[in-house]
């Protein structure tokens, strides 16, 4: 075989031409950089961030920190509506706090349940100031409307699978 057909050679630092199979070899081994590597190499930036007396580097609060944490994650309006209901007695007054209480939220609808009906209905009339006194405190929870039920009775045409119409009756007979 003559040296023309033979694998090409790639000069080492010291000039002389080094073997394709070991060069290869050198540059698995990270003994020898590829030009890859210099690329990656060349790509690195100055890390701003953090180089000292630079803005944005002065300590900060722990509540500030956690702050920037749950707005980021977008965890606001979660724990807007987690306040209204640990503030619920402050909302809707002591005396009526002890009566009901909020069990869900939905698309910006707050349900509260009552111990009666006849509280589901006096806070229906109150409607207007809660929903208000709500919107002033807590913005964020993103509650539009407040819809009062009695006390656990199951409803038939509240929920995500309800149909309109009379639905299925009886057929017997």
């Amino acid at each position: 075989m003559s040296e023309s057909a033979s694998a090409p050679e790639r000069p080492n630092d010291a000039g002389s031409p080094v073997p394709e199979t070991i060069a290869t070899y050198l540059r698995l081994r990270g003994l020898e950089p590829s030009a890859r590597s210099f690329r990656r190499r060349r790509r690195r930036y100055e890390d701003d961030e953090n180089a000292p007396f630079t803005p944005g580097r002065d300590p900060r609060g722990f509540g500030d920190v956690l702050a920037d944490l749950t707005r980021e994650e977008g965890w606001d309006t979660q724990l807007a509506r987690e306040d209204v209901v640990r503030a619920w007695s402050e909302v809707a007054g002591d005396d009526t706090a002890r009566h009901t209480r909020p069990v869900a939220f939905s698309e910006g609808t707050l349900t509260v349940q009552s111990d009666s009906t006849a509280w589901a209905k006096q806070l229906q009339l109150m409607r207007s100031h809660i929903l208000s006194e709500i919107i002033r405190r807590f913005p964020d929870a993103g509650v539009q409307v407040i819809r009062f039920i009695g006390p656990d009775v199951p409803s038939w045409k509240w929920g995500p699978r309800t149909i309109p119409g009379r639905g299925p009756r009886d057929t017997y007979g």
